[in-house]
């Protein structure tokens, strides 16, 4: 256990510090409540494990290989983390809609693999697990991906939740919906620095 301690600090302040999962599942919190948020959580958690055994497996190497594939990642990843700020952006507790949820499971799972954060701290948390079998690379990957994650997952969506509380009008949730809009999109551009 001592020896995968590195790996455990490194992956948990790489998934807790904010990027697009912490945003929107603290956004989830504050606008559905926890409890619509868990299978968001469970969609995230699984997701990027997922792609941390892929990495592990030199799923991630290839992207590093291949850097006109990384370039359309990067521009999916863009568009689809643009339409989510710009959804966030004209949210309005006030108006509900019947498209007005929390992103499902599948969405949360199928999310991960356009979210550059959790490729860029995946294929750097290689480094950690190197002296290990590709099998065996994935697998410590995974689990501590997914792990970690359902905990940085399941607080910002406590702490979203929590928030809820202190938005009691429509000015304060606007607000706040807007400026998790703009870090979301400000991501966006970060992918291209």
């Amino acid at each position: 256990m001592a020896d995968y301690l590195p790996l455990i600090g490194f992956v948990f302040f790489g998934l807790f510090s904010p990027g697009p999962n912490v945003i929107l599942i603290t956004a989830s919190g504050a606008r559905f409540g926890f409890k619509l948020t868990v299978p968001h959580i469970f969609g995230v958690a699984l997701g990027v494990g997922v792609i941390a055994f892929v990495t592990g497996i030199g799923i991630g190497a290839l992207l590093t290989a291949l850097p006109a594939l990384t370039l359309v990642l990067k521009i999916i990843a863009s568009l689809w983390i643009l339409w989510m700020a710009y959804n966030l952006w004209n949210a309005d507790p006030t108006k509900k809609t019947s498209r007005d949820r929390p992103f499902t499971f599948i969405e949360a799972v199928l999310f991960q693999w356009v979210n550059p954060k959790v490729w860029a701290v995946a294929l750097s948390a290689t480094a950690y697990v190197a002296m290990l079998t590709p099998l065996d690379q994935a697998t410590a990957l995974a689990l501590t991906f997914s792990g970690i994650n359902l905990g940085v997952c399941t607080f910002w969506a406590t702490a979203g939740s929590l928030l809820s509380y202190l938005l009691t009008n429509p000015t304060a949730w606007r607000v706040f919906m807007r400026t998790m809009a703009v870090a979301l999109a400000g991501f966006s551009l970060l992918l291209f620095l």
